[in-house]
């Protein structure tokens, strides 16, 4: 027989749900601008129906109704959504920091610019063209020599902040590890909070939240991979469990984890030699990629949890080749920096390349410049030593304590007047063919660096911009799906609210049933 108070209960159970929508209702309304946060939702469920099937249930008609609960409390998240918002993160930290390294590039060599190398080396050109209209002035002489001076620091400068920014690029690699190690601690961190409380029954939203911004922030740096592991015990059918987070190096089948459970690895970007890489002096190239395991963590961990195939490598390493090009901000800044190609064994990188071609133009025209030089005479009729010492960007000068009259200007030895030997000097102006530039003179060679840096600034601007449009596309799709509409939340807590007081009416209408029954029956001729 169905209780007297059965209908209370019943309505008292709607009561306490509408509630629990509200409650919910007003947490996504207080989080709409809180970074990361998924709006929540409350599954709700019939009660089972009276009478309970058994041998002795009273016949009814079919179940009566005894209310509704909340079967959970749920985050709206599209899993699908997010590897793909991730996979384009991956992007988009790679070409942010090319695009960065380039443009600082860019400013420090500043061509076209009326103080640059090019500059330095039409005022050059044009400092000898004063000394062949007129040998025998000392004036013309100390200027070319004076604008030899300048051209050289010219390269100095552009060496030494091409050097200083390189250095810089170390120092952020070196920073970035160390943000890529916080967050794969701050994720086993949470990991472990999650597996404390899901098997109690617990569904923590905000902790997935949390946790989600972090793996959100770890794509930026380096291309990584989730894996849910159930947490047991009474885990709700919605809980998302712990994650682990692995790595797959290019050319590998196996996965390298890099977060299982409550343990993290840690990562370490070493230099030739084997040193960390933190932009220290000196500049030596990138060598490997090393991770590391705490030595208690597969104790620590359940072994049977490990993914299929996977390993927890300790001092393991990982060489360039193994990177996913074009993903993250590590591998973009190693790009910047310098690594060693595995197949060629040559040191390449956007700043140590560029350098190079410096120290190559450098080196060439020294050479061609003094060779020519000595084949002259200056004023006192002494062969021509060397007008400039230093082979490399960073060394080339000026020979210390020239004169004016040792200007190799004359080729014939005694002849004030004779101009023919700086005038061939002048000549290597436009006539590649005594150095080795691939058939550019000094100039072409440098603009041809110049045009390729814009060349690949170019690209670098338009992958960024392909990338940024292509995340937001994703990112605005998930906040259709995830984010806080408070229009649509004032929706929900009218319906709840009306909800609720329906609930609240139903109860008094019982009420008044009861008082009837109790207070009204059995009183006939009173």
């Amino acid at each position: 027989m169905r209780s007297t108070f059965m209908g209370l209960e019943a309505s008292k159970s709607g009561l306490f749900l509408q509630q629990t929508a509200l409650y919910t209702t007003g947490h996504n309304i207080s989080n709409a601008n809180t970074l990361g946060y998924s709006r929540q939702r409350v599954n709700m469920q019939a009660m089972p129906g009276y009478p309970h099937p058994g041998l002795n249930s009273p016949k009814y008609p079919g179940h009566l109704g005894t209310g509704a609960e909340a079967h959970s409390i749920q985050r709206i998240r599209d899993e699908f959504t997010n590897i793909k918002y991730r996979q384009e993160t991956n992007k988009l930290g790679y070409w942010e920091e090319q695009t960065k390294a380039i443009s600082q590039m860019e400013d420090i060599l500043a061509e076209p610019s009326e103080f640059g190398i090019n500059k330095a080396f039409d005022s050059f050109w044009k400092s000898m063209e004063d000394v062949v209209t007129d040998p025998k002035d000392s004036a013309a002489r100390q200027v070319m020599i004076a604008k030899g001076r300048a051209l050289a620091e010219a390269f100095n400068y552009s060496d030494k902040q091409l050097k200083t920014v390189q250095s810089n690029i170390g120092s952020e690699i070196n920073s970035s590890v160390s943000t890529v190690n916080s967050l794969l601690r701050q994720i086993a961190a949470i990991n472990k909070q999650i597996m404390e409380v899901e098997p109690s029954g617990y569904v923590t939203n905000d902790l997935y939240d949390a946790r989600d911004v972090l793996l959100d922030k770890l794509n930026e740096y380096i291309p990584v991979s989730v894996e849910r592991v159930h947490s047991g015990g009474n885990a709700s059918a919605v809980a998302e469990g712990s994650l682990t987070v692995t790595y797959t190096p290019v050319g590998s089948s196996t996965p390298i984890i890099l977060v299982h459970g409550r343990d993290a690895a840690e990562i370490s970007v070493v230099k030739n030699g084997g040193v960390p890489l933190n932009g220290d002096t000196p500049l030596d190239p990138f060598e490997a990629m090393r991770i590391d395991w705490p030595a208690d963590a597969v104790t620590q961990s359940d072994p049977d949890k490990l993914l299929s195939g996977a390993t927890l490598p300790t001092g393991a390493s990982y060489g360039y080749d193994t990177f996913e090009k074009g993903k993250g901000k590590l591998l973009s800044l190693i790009n910047s920096y310098g690594y060693t190609d595995p197949v060629t064994n040559q040191v390449k990188g956007l700043y140590p390349e560029n350098l190079a071609k410096l120290d190559q133009l450098v080196a060439e025209f020294v050479t061609a410049f003094n060779t020519a030089h000595r084949a002259g005479f200056d004023m006192n009729g002494n062969a021509g030593l060397d007008f400039f010492d230093g082979t490399t960007a960073e060394t080339i000068r000026v020979r210390d304590g020239i004169l004016p009259e040792e200007v190799a200007a004359a080729d014939i030895a005694g002849e004030l007047g004779n101009n023919k030997n700086i005038l061939a000097i002048a000549k290597m102006q436009t006539d590649p063919a005594s150095y080795n530039l691939g058939g550019a003179t000094f100039q072409g060679f440098f603009k041809s660096l110049i045009g390729d840096l814009g060349v690949i600034g170019q690209e670098a601007t338009r992958q960024e911009f392909n990338s940024a449009t292509l995340r937001l596309t994703i990112e605005n799709k998930r906040a259709s799906e995830s984010s806080v509409s408070l229009d649509e939340e004032m929706t929900n807590m009218i319906t709840f609210q009306q909800a609720y007081n329906a609930n609240a009416r139903m109860i008094t209408v019982v009420d008044e049933t009861l008082d009837k029954i109790i207070n009204g029956m059995g009183r006939v001729g009173l």
